[in-house]
């Protein structure tokens, strides 16, 4: 069983090469499209950083100023901060605020989840290769399979997920094949059913 300190180390590992990535990024780059609907590379490095850029007292008046709905705030805010230089951006992912952080009720796996996915969210459509290790990367699938799935408004429970690059399976019922990163983002309800078989 893994502590909380192993996860964040291992969210922590996920953002420095995140990081490093976005640091070589050429700037018409940026404006790529990711996985996430309506947001480009820069946006979804706007919300990912969001907790380095805005205190508690900061985000709390935000989030009252959009009637305490999360979503709304999270779209607002990637949609301004993705305006904002991508050297500023960059230095939030190397930030320490964000390294520390987790979000409310999903602890240390919350903060794991969070930069894995949405680091698949930027990697996939930029056509590098994963930032996430082996060991980090079967973390997520075990977690997102065991229960996570259903967050994102996705039922597993009919299929047999299987990792083609990771001795990893999970379920019964209809094989679908993926890569390990492919089968996360399928889990988080990214559109990339065209990626498995």
């Amino acid at each position: 069983m893994l502590s909380d300190e192993d996860l964040q180390a291992m969210a922590t590992a996920d953002y420095l090469a995140l990081g490093d990535l976005l640091e070589a990024l050429p700037a018409s780059r940026w404006d790529t499209p990711s996985l996430c609907e309506g947001c480009r590379i820069r946006e979804v490095v706007a919300h990912l950083t969001m907790p380095a850029r805005y205190g508690e007292a900061e985000f709390m008046a935000e989030l009252k100023d959009c009637d305490f709905d999360f979503g709304r705030l999270s779209n607002r805010i990637a949609e301004r901060d993705g305006a904002l230089p991508t050297s500023k951006l960059v230095s939030d992912v190397f930030s320490d605020v964000l390294h520390g952080w987790q979000p409310p009720g999903g602890g240390a796996m919350g903060a794991l989840n969070h930069v894995v996915i949405h680091s698949l969210d930027i990697t996939v459509p930029l056509g590098v290769q994963r930032r996430s290790p082996d060991a980090t990367i079967r973390v997520i699938l075990d977690n997102v399979a065991a229960g996570g799935a259903g967050h994102f408004g996705v039922d597993i429970s009919d299929v047999t997920l299987t990792a083609t690059d990771l001795n990893w399976s999970y379920g019964s019922g209809a094989q679908r094949s993926g890569s390990a990163e492919d089968l996360v983002l399928y889990m988080a309800g990214r559109k990339v059913e065209d990626r498995l078989s």
